[in-house]
């Protein structure tokens, strides 16, 4: 039985039900965007999440239709659908709480929402609330009929600075979890591939002198060979989702003053992984190549990626959503199982001021994350 009433085993055949479908989808819309409303009204800038996921809980324990278990570390959030069967697969929903700090060039209020010409306006409009309410109201229009999954909704904290008291944090509290969807804004087409990201801090030793004598051996020579072979170096394999491994020297520092040689000159490089290569495999072969001393900061933000043929991915196919590979970092990043990345908006918006969901946007994203969940098998 579904909540319109409907006994005749064709929910998406029955009159009653489509009207029934277009009233209850209209509600939610208007609930998903007066909860985005007040969370852009409540800053929650990463580290600082904590009156934003106080309002989200609120609205989930006292607000929400369905009952369902809610619990909290620190400032994540996540709630399990009734039902929880161990027997079946579990699916996570998974969006990011926290936002950025305002960039200059706001003409607006950045922590007032702001609606214009079906536009909502504000910080974290788009990057993540719309995918964090959209997310947010599936799983309560899922949880509501009995599906063949376990189902479980995750509002993450730290997202943004990758930070360890975000879903890192998370992951040894929940329950097993066979596949993940990212809500981030990708225009709801699929992401099934995301670079990952390892930054590597490199050291070139040389010996000091004075610049106006034939003494010396300058750093800043050995480290200019190795950031040429940072440049021009092209790794064997290459993702047709992801491209080639990209590394880019961002940071470069040597000297005291002009009339001494540097004994040290130090570089930072981005590496852009794909899900060719662990960010260790990667290390592990720079350090080989380079004659500078190496540090990585860390080995955790890796590249991921889920099958093609996994039905998460077929069914959004079917549906005329389009796969690609993501070149920005999300919580897949830290994520031990299958994700994918499909939320409503627009990645160019993100971080720019001026930042704005159209509430289509919202509405789409609802309807597209109930027709392609309902009742999937995994």
């Amino acid at each position: 039985m579904y909540l319109c009433g409907c006994f005749t085993g064709d929910h998406y055949g029955c009159l009653i039900c489509k009207r029934y479908c277009m009233m209850n989808n209209e509600a939610n819309v208007r609930q998903a965007v007066e909860l985005l409303k007040v969370l852009i009204s409540t800053p929650s800038v990463s580290r600082e999440e904590g009156d934003a996921t106080d309002k989200l809980q609120l609205f989930i324990e006292r607000g929400a239709p369905v009952r369902c278990d809610v619990r909290r570390h620190l400032n994540n959030l996540w709630c399990i659908a009734p039902g929880f069967d161990a027997s079946r697969p579990t699916l996570l929903l998974d969006a990011h709480i926290d936002t950025v700090k305002p960039v200059s060039g706001w003409q607006k209020d950045p922590w007032k929402a702001t609606l214009e010409d079906g536009c909502l306006y504000g910080l974290g409009s788009n990057d993540d609330g719309a995918s964090l309410v959209t997310l947010l109201h599936a799983f309560i229009e899922l949880s509501s009929k009995h599906q063949p999954y376990n189902l479980v909704y995750l509002a993450s904290a730290e997202e943004e600075v990758s930070g360890k008291n975000g879903i890192e944090s998370v992951i040894p509290l929940l329950p097993h979890i066979d596949v993940a969807i990212v809500g981030e804004p990708t225009g709801m087409h699929p992401a099934i591939a995301e670079k990952g990201l390892m930054v590597l801090d490199v050291t070139a030793h040389g010996k000091a002198g004075h610049a106006a004598r034939n003494e010396g051996d300058n750093a800043i020579y050995h480290a200019m060979d190795d950031m040429q072979w940072f440049r021009t170096y092209q790794w064997p394999l290459s993702s047709p989702l992801l491209g080639p491994v990209k590394m880019s020297v961002t940071i470069v520092n040597s000297g005291t003053q002009h009339n001494v040689i540097p004994d040290t000159c130090t570089f930072t490089v981005d590496v852009r992984s794909n899900e060719c290569y662990t960010n260790q495999e990667l290390y592990n072969a720079i350090c080989s190549q380079v004659k500078s001393e190496v540090k990585a900061r860390s080995f955790r933000l890796g590249s991921s990626r889920i099958a093609p043929d996994h039905p998460l991915v077929t069914k959004a196919v079917q549906m005329g959503r389009v796969p690609f590979g993501s070149p920005t970092l999300s919580d897949q990043a830290l994520m031990p199982w299958p994700s994918m990345k499909m939320g409503p908006g627009d990645s160019s918006r993100s971080h720019t001021a001026d930042e704005f969901i159209r509430i289509s946007e919202i509405e789409e994203a609802i309807q597209l994350y109930v027709e392609w969940l309902e009742g999937l098998k995994f």
